[in-house]
């Protein structure tokens, strides 16, 4: 062998030794999530940073554009074998995807890739949404809030109110006051498919009305929708008057403005949505508008009880290798950290899902600076009644995206064709129960975790 070619090997040589472990390829996994639009990029955000503190993953995280696309997608692509590790699923979507056996459980996974969690850490009334009946969690509580009432401090200031409505009741003097003061809409809101949850799910949760029997599904695949019954009648038909009086008007992409810019345009002066918009509501608010959130109003005489939580949880799905679920569980310890639950609350208004979290976020004075405050009203919200009382703290459904149509199809009768109240209703619960019958038989036999 000539010198030039020895000369050649040698340099080979060296230069694959010292691209051996430190070029090592690293573990991707891919993550699929259903946000859109500013929460995406702050998902996006998140796995950028889990991946510039290590060396050893890479999670690909990829918006399917909604919570519905992220399940759908998700089911087809396991049966197809090309499944993501980690998957995004609604609140709504948690007793479809935990019947269908088709996921590593998070207990599970965490104890086997060698990590230690206090499960008890997370606030008791976002554990039980998630956990199965013997406080199992199946699942990683991820972006979590709960509805708040916005309002704007300088409309109120002009009906003479230096505070937001604590029950329905004075809520419907106030509306009648901003209107009589000039301003358009008093209270915005939507009657989609997609808001259900605070109009109607987060009402019958505070006042501690059932959805459905069976404690809200939690005792049984034979539940029946019940929120036809209660208290909720009346309020609907409360804010079906206040929206023929002009006190209450339906803000939505069809109308050319959502309830959510309508108030941060100052347009609309009283809106009931998530916490988790509170950080985008104080990023696009006009300039010089002061405003505030509450929690939600509950009718004279109710005793208030905990709200539920809303937004999603992380499953892994099985049929992947250990490398993709070590780097699923390097994930998962990365985010539960409470510095990272710091930044994550920092820039969407989502609560943190743990105590400790939470904690370390009262100890660095989060709540006490401007851009933040009000927020802690979300936790207090969901820990309104102890984590021992019996009333469930959520709701365990099946086809609970497509019950929510229903009484979306309900209201826009009422609404938009005004239509009778209660046969409305009578009408959505109705389909929802045949919703359920559908599901119940799909799964005839198995019982609840």
């Amino acid at each position: 062998m000539n010198a030039k070619l020895l000369s050649a090997v040698g340099t080979f040589a060296v230069a694959a030794l010292l691209a051996g472990p430190a070029a090592a390829e690293k573990t991707k996994i891919d993550f699929w999530f259903g946000n859109s639009g500013d929460i995406a990029k702050r998902v996006q955000e998140q796995c950028d940073r889990f991946n510039a503190s290590q060396s050893d993953y890479e999670v690909v995280c990829t918006s399917q554009g909604s919570y519905d696309a992220s399940l759908q997608n998700t089911i087809a692509a396991f049966r197809a074998g090309q499944q993501p590790t980690i998957a995004q699923v609604s609140d709504a979507g948690t007793l479809d995807i935990m019947l269908s056996g088709a996921y590593y459980p998070a207990n599970k996974l965490m104890t086997d890739m060698g990590y230690t969690v206090d499960w008890k850490d997370y606030f008791s009334g976002i554990a039980s949404y998630y956990a199965t009946s013997k406080g199992e969690m199946y699942s990683f509580p991820f972006n979590s809030s709960t509805a708040l009432l916005y309002w704007n401090k300088d409309a109120f200031a002009k009906i003479g109110k230096d505070h937001a409505p604590a029950t329905w009741e004075e809520a419907a003097a106030d509306f009648k006051a901003l209107k009589a003061a000039g301003y358009a809409c008093p209270l915005g809101f939507n009657i989609s498919r997609d808001e259900v949850w605070q109009l109607e799910e987060q009402f019958n949760a505070i006042h501690g009305e059932p959805i459905a029997t069976k404690r809200n599904g939690f005792d049984g695949l034979d539940a029946e929708l019940t929120f036809n019954k209660g208290k909720w009648v009346q309020f609907v038909k409360d804010l079906k008057g206040w929206y023929d009086n002009g006190e209450a008007v339906i803000k939505s992409k069809e109308t050319g403005q959502t309830f959510i810019e309508a108030f941060a345009n100052g347009d609309c002066q009283v809106i009931l949505t998530s916490v988790g918009d509170h950080g985008n509501i104080g990023r696009t608010a006009k300039e010089g508008m002061n405003w505030d959130v509450a929690m939600l109003p509950v009718y004279e005489g109710t005793a208030r009880k905990s709200s539920f939580v809303g937004g999603a949880s992380l499953w892994v799905l099985s049929g992947k290798s250990e490398p993709e679920y070590k780097a699923a569980a390097a994930f998962f310890d990365f985010i539960a950290k409470p510095e990272e639950a710091l930044t994550w609350s920092t820039v969407t208004g989502y609560i943190p899902v743990r105590n400790s979290g939470f904690k370390y976020l009262n100890e660095q004075g989060f709540y006490d600076k401007a851009p933040y405050k009000g927020r802690e009203l979300a936790i207090a919200s969901l820990t309104a009644s102890p984590a021992e009382d019996p009333a469930p703290h959520g709701i365990r459904l099946g086809g609970l995206l497509q019950i929510r149509q229903e009484v979306s199809n309900g209201l826009q009768a009422i609404f938009i064709k005004n239509e009778d109240v209660q046969a409305s209703l009578d009408t959505a619960a109705d389909r929802g129960n045949q919703i359920l019958r559908k599901f119940e038989q799909t799964y005839a036999g198995k019982t609840l975790p």
